[in-house]
């Protein structure tokens, strides 16, 4: 349990962590309004419409993504998150003065959305790498988990709240509150001396530096598999809130309230899959292939539930194994990575998981309208499934693996993974290489 949560003896990481959670609890509550406000308040029901914003919102890390990722590895990331954060506090106060106001338009939505977007493509690789100077390399696996909870633990608390605040008061001043809620990173920043914080390399200026980083993932394959699996489980699996509010307002005819409910029901799983990871010294990568499979048969699970009750309880394990498998994949590319490229891999990383949604947002959007809330859940089921085999042939290629058939061994012992190569060749105790 004390492995589980070693970086929080960091002075530096525990103020960062507890500001984070704050402001991540404010984030899903934002998440949580805006979505419902486009799905209920300003059209009835439209899934695709959904689909278009989370496009919005997400789709600048496809086109920004080399460019903050210098800037990451270029610049102080202390101050970039301290203009990044403002920013972002201003967007949020703009459009919950709007909807109060009652003058807000489903495009002043798409637009606060792009803008949004466009911020925290930015802010994303600069969050991800200040982490590794807040700790040491060896407690950075850890301290990635550690944010994947407090990430979370938010998600599991902020929509419950944005579904309970949605209907009593409305989603603006849920937007508003969100606003509020970026002045505790700011204040955790601000506590954090820059002195303390460690001294990494940064990258050289001139041309180039951008090619520079795409080469260097390109001579990395097993980044690469990663960062695939990663992208089809992105765009085609982890449309959660699509799905969720599918399935509660069209399937079963509920409210904003238990919309934000099974939100909060599958962070549960989340969670645990992010305090799981926390525990294991590294990540593996067949952690990560092993819990995309995972992923796709408890999606599977959840399009079949027969009922809001047995949703929700299908939810935890899918909530599970998606943040086991993101977990470890994000700690294996951080800790995998020169830290004078950090950035630039970290924003193409975030770029491939969170850009795939402009395209499989208004895709399994379009799947929910047309055939049905549980076929858009089968497309994650696909996705998860594809993206472990994926991992699993990759693994067996580049190790050299085959199954070898011993007689004199008993049961399920008949079959043995190993490397290819003599008959005598020992079997890769690890079974997957790393």
């Amino acid at each position: 349990m004390m492995s589980t949560f070693r970086s929080l003896h960091i002075l530096n990481y525990r103020i960062w962590f507890i500001g984070a959670v704050i402001s991540n609890i404010g984030t899903w509550m934002q998440r949580t309004a805006q979505d419902w406000l486009v799905f209920d308040h300003l059209t009835e029901h439209d899934a695709s419409a959904m689909g278009i914003t989370m496009a919005l919102q997400l789709g600048p890390q496809l086109f920004l993504a080399p460019v903050a990722g210098l800037v990451a590895d270029r610049f102080n990331r202390k101050q970039l998150l301290i203009l990044t954060q403002s920013a972002m506090a201003l967007l949020s106060a703009g459009l919950g003065i709007l909807v109060v106001a009652g003058a807000a338009q489903l495009w002043h939505v798409y637009g606060f959305a792009l803008l949004l977007g466009v911020v925290s493509a930015l802010d994303a690789p600069v969050r991800q790498t200040f982490v590794s100077e807040l700790v040491r390399d060896d407690y950075l696996p850890n301290a990635v988990a550690l944010n994947s909870a407090s990430f979370n633990v938010a998600r599991m608390i902020g929509p419950a709240v944005a579904g309970v605040l949605t209907v009593a008061v409305g989603p603006g001043w849920v937007f508003l509150i969100n606003t509020l809620t970026f002045v505790a990173l700011l204040l955790s920043l601000w506590r954090i001396p820059t002195t303390s914080l460690r001294q990494l390399p940064r990258a050289a200026a001139g041309k180039g530096r951008i090619r520079e980083g795409l080469k260097y993932v390109r001579f990395r394959p097993d980044i690469v598999v990663v960062m695939v699996a990663v992208f089809i489980v992105g765009t085609l699996g982890l449309n959660f809130v699509l799905f969720i509010a599918a399935m509660v307002g069209t399937e079963f005819g509920l409210d904003a309230s238990a919309f934000g409910l099974m939100n909060s029901i599958m962070a549960i799983g989340s969670v645990a899959g992010a305090l799981l990871s926390a525990g294991r010294q590294k990540p593996r990568l067949r952690i990560i292939f092993g819990a995309a499979g995972a992923f796709g048969v408890t999606s599977g699970i959840a399009a079949l539930a027969p009922g809001y009750f047995w949703f929700g309880v299908a939810l935890v394990p899918v909530g599970l194994f998606a943040i086991t498998m993101l977990t470890s994949a994000n700690g294996y590319v951080q800790t995998t990575t020169d830290p004078v490229m950090r950035g630039r891999v970290m924003a193409l990383y975030m770029a491939i998981f969170l850009g795939g949604t402009p395209i499989g947002a208004p895709f399994v959007g379009w799947v929910a309208n047309v055939a049905g809330p549980r076929w858009s859940l089968g497309v994650a089921a696909a996705s998860g499934l594809v993206a472990a085999l994926i991992g699993l042939v990759w693994i067996i290629r580049a190790k050299q693996l085959r199954i070898r058939f011993d007689r004199r061994a008993r049961g399920l012992r008949h079959f043995r993974v190993v490397a290819a190569g003599p008959r005598n060749a020992r079997p890769d105790p690890d079974g997957a290489g790393r």
